[in-house]
């Protein structure tokens, strides 16, 4: 019997999508939101770690505002995001209160991870909430974005998350069983698909279109979210949001609902964008000592082990490290300018702060950004 994909996997993220946060549009579902965050929190327990991405804004300013229909209007929109957003945020921190844990409102828009700086910030932020086990509750900023820059859906913005901080696994909650063969509403022959690849151009073909009045997201975008969360690595789990403990379930190897694997290792495939690099931003100088430490010890780069720095670069660029010969030794994603990295260059981090006024990370370029050549 197969296992569940989640089985091995440590870092998660979550997707629920509106009609379970909000009961088909009746309001927030307490009692469900209640039994995620109590999932949630034996999965952290485990040592897990979980993002939560949330729809259901929208839906719940429609029901504070007594709206019976989605409006159309932007600006409309925009409001009852505004409004709802306060109730959603409210619930679960009260749900996951209860079991200790706290929790932080992350809103998004494209453009925050358009903007390699924003990014990266967006990127540290997020680990550093998961290191303080903190539950990140993520959603699009309804209230300000426009329709040049949505995600179009949070199944979307679900993927982008897992690419940015290269979780294990996506979790797409849903009021279905999983994918199906066809329409399980219209066809009554139509057959649940457990397991399958993600990126497969038959399931795309065999996706319908939206499927609720509530949300905006079809089992399409379910699955083109699979195939972008597998680019960095990630499995997808598409499953019912209202299977009993659904996600202690999976992770403990229940092969519930349909099941996307990736094939790209995800070492590989961030290794592999950094070594494609045709051109990087510049260079760094290295002594013998940081050579050493990256190739052998697999360490981070430290400031003190930089020589020079050559070139212009912006934080978030790739750069090179070379040696003092000139030979590439390896090259990474560098947390500072080049201004900045010929300031502290030598400097141990701990002077990083008196020298440049902040400090973004304390080594230059961490190990998980780097790749030796």
């Amino acid at each position: 019997m197969s296992k569940s994909l989640l089985l091995n996997s440590k870092t998660l993220i979550v997707k629920v999508g509106s009609s379970l946060v909000t009961n088909n549009g009746e309001g927030l579902d307490r009692a469900a939101i209640a039994a995620w965050a109590a999932q949630i929190s034996e999965l952290v327990k485990t040592g897990k770690q979980v993002v939560l991405v949330s729809s259901g804004a929208v839906a719940e300013g429609m029901q504070r505002l007594g709206w019976k229909q989605r409006p159309v209007e932007v600006n409309e929109l925009q409001a009852a995001a505004a409004v709802g957003q306060m109730g959603l945020v409210q619930m679960y921190e009260s749900c996951f209160a209860q079991h200790g844990l706290h929790t932080a409102q992350i809103l998004l828009t494209h453009d925050d991870l358009r903007d390699r700086k924003r990014y990266l910030n967006a990127r540290s932020t997020l680990k550093t909430l998961l290191d303080l086990r903190v539950i990140p509750i993520i959603n699009e900023n309804d209230t300000v974005v426009t329709e040049e820059i949505r995600f179009g859906d949070n199944d979307t913005l679900a993927a982008l998350v897992a690419n940015l901080i290269e979780a294990d696994a996506l979790v797409i909650l849903t009021d279905q069983q999983g994918l199906y063969s066809s329409d399980p509403r219209k066809d009554k022959d139509a057959k649940l698909i457990n397991f399958e690849t993600a990126g497969n151009v038959a399931l795309e073909q065999m996706a319908g279109g939206a499927g609720s009045n509530v949300g905006t997201g079809g089992m399409l975008t379910k699955i083109l979210a699979a195939k972008r969360a597998a680019n960095s690595g990630a499995h997808t789990v598409i499953a019912s949001g209202r299977e009993r403990d659904v996600l202690l379930r999976l992770a403990n190897g229940e092969a519930i609902g349909t099941h996307l694997k990736s094939t790209q290792i995800k070492t590989i495939a961030k290794k592999q964008w950094l070594a494609d690099h045709l051109r990087v931003g510049g260079k760094l100088v290295l002594d013998a000592g940081a050579v050493k430490v990256l190739k052998t010890d697999g360490k981070s780069l430290l400031s003190i082990g930089v020589l020079a720095v050559q070139g212009s670069f912006e934080r978030g660029d790739v750069v090179a490290c070379v040696n003092e010969a000139g030979i590439e030794v390896a090259r990474g994603i560098v947390n500072y300018n080049s201004a900045d990295t010929s300031r502290i260059k030598r400097k141990a981090s701990s002077e990083i702060e008196k020298i440049l006024g902040y400090v973004e990370e304390s080594e230059l370029i961490h190990r998980d950004n780097l790749i030796v050549i």
